[in-house]
């Protein structure tokens, strides 16, 4: 699969999570997991970021963060690499400690960064390490150090927490925590897809957001592809989806057009060579995008398109 940069700008809110290699219990000790969080706050030092929240839990954390500049990946490899080493060297052992490609979500906003401070806060609740009274006792999170006041440089919360109407004073900690009930109370009744949604796609935001993103990141030079990334499917398809209206639009084509005329016609053979050729589009994709039928008819005209293509340039 195509690996691609990640989508970084100044100010772009992200929920990050990584796990131990093989989902290994990397802070299975106390020890381990306050080096990790005194990492973190050296790392959200240097990179100059701004933390809303996080939680550290026995085989993976997540982090709720702003980025003053665009500089994610190299925070995140930073933060990475500078605990394993710690850890290595306490543990006397040697290797990995975390599955590689962090996922990283961006986030539309301080409505959004609120609601996933929610889900990273109620973390240790909903793996029962701990009673929802007792959340802000759960020594690895954010919310203790809120409630206790005993934060560091750049761990924040005013901007998100104005979102849902609180201040963030010792008053507004204690309504914060009767927010949490409640919200515990909503997830309860969803589908386990739904309360683990902030942990899969690429963004969480309305669609003109998502497609501006897009257009942002076709108009920066965001360097070599990254190793350590690979685009998420849902990213993949909005952006063939974005370059299917485009070649339309140009062909004074709409959407109605797709579903009225016969699945095999030259237009439709054109722009799914065109869109294979541009961004290596797949015939199940394109047979559902341009309304063809089976993928494999969509695979038997291209073939036969080529070939006469072919036959006209030899």
């Amino acid at each position: 699969m195509a690996r691609h940069a990640r989508i970084e700008y100044p100010g772009a809110i992200y929920h990050v999570i990584n796990r131990g290699n093989y989902r290994r219990d990397v802070f299975d000790s106390p020890g381990a997991a306050k080096s990790f969080v005194k990492t973190l706050e050296e790392t959200v030092k240097r990179f100059d970021w701004e933390l809303g929240a996080y939680v550290v839990m026995r085989n993976h954390f997540h982090l709720a963060v702003r980025t003053l500049q665009p500089n994610l990946s190299a925070g995140m490899q930073w933060l990475q690499v500078t605990f394993a080493a710690r850890f290595n060297r306490m543990r006397g052992e040697q290797g990995h400690l975390f599955q590689g490609r962090f996922k990283s979500f961006l986030l539309q906003d301080e409505a959004v960064w609120a609601k996933v401070a929610d889900y990273i806060h109620l973390n240790p609740e909903r793996a029962a390490i701990v009673e929802l009274a007792h959340l802000d006792a759960f020594r690895w999170s954010s919310l203790l150090r809120y409630v206790q006041n005993k934060r560091f440089m750049g761990l924040k919360a005013d901007d998100w927490m104005a979102t849902i109407g609180l201040k963030d004073t010792p008053e507004g900690w204690r309504e914060y925590h009767q927010h949490l009930r409640s919200v515990r109370a909503r997830e309860g009744k969803l589908p386990e897809e739904e309360r683990e949604s902030f942990s899969s796609g690429w963004a969480f935001g309305d669609d003109d957001w998502k497609n501006g993103l897009l257009a942002k990141k076709s108009q920066v030079k965001v360097g070599a592809p990254r190793a350590e990334y690979v685009e998420p499917k849902e990213l993949m398809e909005r952006r063939w989806a974005l370059r299917l209206r485009e070649i339309m639009a140009k062909q004074g084509l709409s959407e109605s057009d797709l579903a009225q005329r016969i699945s095999g016609t030259k237009w439709k053979v054109a722009i799914a060579d065109q869109l294979q050729r541009e961004m290596g589009v797949p015939v199940v994709w394109l047979a559902n995008a341009l309304k063809w039928g089976r993928p494999a008819s969509v695979r038997t005209s291209l073939w036969r398109h080529r070939r006469n293509a072919d036959k006209v340039t030899t």
